[in-house]
């Protein structure tokens, strides 16, 4: 599975954070000096599929790009797309996920839930080479 450096400002997300885990994942990633997971974007439109969370910690550290596992969403089977339990809907399709993006008409946090068969690959991008543009 590849991992490419992605300019944070070309990803688009569809559904809120929770701001607790936005705070305990900047702790984290200032203690790591470096980000450990990709995200997972959809390479056509640039909608995070996984990683919200990861996305705004970027946003508030000023990064130029992130690493990010790019797939063909609404074509790629081996991306599973379910919801999460008690988010109140009881299903979501690929193309409300994508439209949300690019809409910019978010979805509440946890809502979508997705699983890619391959498990993401462990990284070890420093913040300082994220600082720089892609």
């Amino acid at each position: 599975m590849q991992v490419d450096l992605v300019p944070v400002d070309s990803l688009r997300p569809h559904e809120l954070t929770i701001q607790k885990k936005v705070d305990q994942l900047e702790k984290m990633t200032h203690r790591w000096r470096a980000y450990v997971l990709p995200l997972v974007v959809d390479r056509n439109t640039g909608v995070i599929l996984d990683g919200h969370h990861r996305h705004q910690v970027a946003l508030r550290l000023g990064l130029e790009s992130l690493p990010c596992v790019q797939v063909d969403y609404l074509e790629d089977d081996s991306v599973e797309l379910d919801v999460w339990p008690n988010c109140g809907r009881e299903y979501i399709s690929k193309e409300e996920v994508i439209q949300a993006g690019l809409l910019g008409d978010l979805f509440e946090a946890k809502t979508s839930r997705h699983r890619l068969s391959d498990h993401l690959p462990p990284i070890s991008v420093s913040l300082e080479r994220l600082l720089l543009p892609s």
